[in-house]
C-alpha cells in the first residue's frame, strides 16, 4: 500500500503497456532493417550505339528504352549505370541481382546467365580501311596480321580468342577500336556491322566509314541477368517483354532505332 491506503493496481497494466509498446518499435526496426539489407537489382549497360550509350550525360539508345518501359510496366525505378563492358560483364557473371545488357547470347555465356529477350539481333565483321588491299580473304588470314582491334570482353573479342587467335589487342570501347583504324594504328579491327555509323557520328570520325572483309559471326542480343538473381524476377522481366512484343510496342521501338532491320527471332527452346 501507499500512504493513502490504496494499492497501486494501474502500475502492472502501465508496465505491460510499456513492455507492449517496446516490443513493437523493436519489432518493426527489425522488419525496416530486414527490408534495406533485402538486395536491389542493378542495372548495367556500355557505350554500344545504337543500342546502349549515353546522350548529354543520359543513357539512350534502342536497348536503353525498351527497359525503361519494361520498369514502366513493373513499376520499378532502377538506375541504369552506363560502365565499360568489361566491369558490367565481370559482376554480371560473379555478383547476385545484376543485370546487363544488351549481352550477345552466345554458347560460352550461355551458362554464366540467365536470359530475357531476345532484343535485337547483330553480326560481326572484320573490317578494314575503305578500299585498302590487306590482302585478307579468311579469317585464316586475319591470323597473320600484327593486331587485330576488338572491344574488350565482347563476344566478338571471346569468340576470335576461343578460336586460338593469338594477336587480339583488345580496347575499352568501339570508339577506341575505329580511331585506331583509321590513324592507321591497325590493319583490321573487329566490329559489330550495326554500330559502325553510330560510332563514327558519336566519335566525330568524318573518314569514309570502314569496309566488311570478312564475316566472324552472328548473335542474337538480350539481357543478362546474374546466376544469383531469382528466377522469378527474371521470369516477371521476361513475361513483360514477351507483352510488349504482343501489342506492338516492342516493334516500334526497334524500327525506330533500326528502321528496316528485322525484328529478332527467339530461337528454339535450349
Amino acid at each position: 500500500m501507499n500512504r493513502t491506503g490504496f494499492r497501486p493496481l494501474f502500475r502492472p497494466a502501465l508496465a505491460r503497456r510499456r513492455a507492449l509498446f517496446a516490443m513493437a518499435v523493436a519489432l518493426l526496426g527489425a522488419g525496416t532493417s530486414s527490408r534495406a539489407a533485402e538486395p536491389a537489382l542493378r542495372l548495367y549497360t556500355e557505350e554500344y550505339a545504337p543500342y546502349n550509350y549515353t546522350i548529354k550525360g543520359k543513357p539512350s539508345g534502342l536497348s536503353v528504352e525498351i527497359v525503361m518501359e519494361l520498369q514502366r510496366r513493373m513499376r520499378l525505378d532502377i538506375p541504369i549505370e552506363v560502365v565499360p563492358w568489361a566491369r558490367g560483364y565481370r559482376s554480371a557473371s560473379t555478383e547476385p541481382w545484376v543485370g546487363l545488357f544488351v549481352t550477345a547470347r552466345t554458347a560460352e555465356r550461355e551458362p554464366l546467365f540467365q536470359w530475357v529477350g531476345p532484343i535485337s539481333a547483330t553480326r560481326a565483321h572484320l573490317y578494314a580501311r575503305r578500299g585498302e588491299q590487306t590482302g585478307i580473304r579468311s579469317l585464316d588470314d586475319a591470323r597473320k596480321v600484327p593486331q587485330i582491334m576488338v572491344p574488350r570482353e565482347w563476344y566478338i573479342h571471346q569468340d576470335l580468342r576461343s578460336r586460338g587467335f593469338t594477336n587480339l589487342e583488345p580496347v575499352s570501347t568501339p570508339a577506341d577500336a575505329m580511331r585506331m583504324l583509321l590513324a592507321n594504328r591497325s590493319v583490321v579491327i573487329a566490329m559489330d556491322e550495326s554500330t559502325v555509323a553510330e560510332t563514327m557520328r558519336l566519335a566525330g570520325l568524318v573518314s569514309d566509314p570502314p569496309e566488311p572483309i570478312v564475316k566472324i559471326s552472328e548473335a542474337l542480343l538480350y539481357i543478362a541477368f546474374s546466376k544469383g538473381t531469382p528466377a522469378e524476377v527474371v521470369q516477371r522481366w521476361q513475361q513483360t517483354l514477351d507483352e510488349m512484343k504482343r501489342d506492338g510496342s516492342f516493334a516500334a521501338i526497334h524500327q525506330r532505332w533500326l528502321p528496316g532491320v528485322p525484328l529478332p527471332s527467339a530461337p528454339a527452346a535450349r
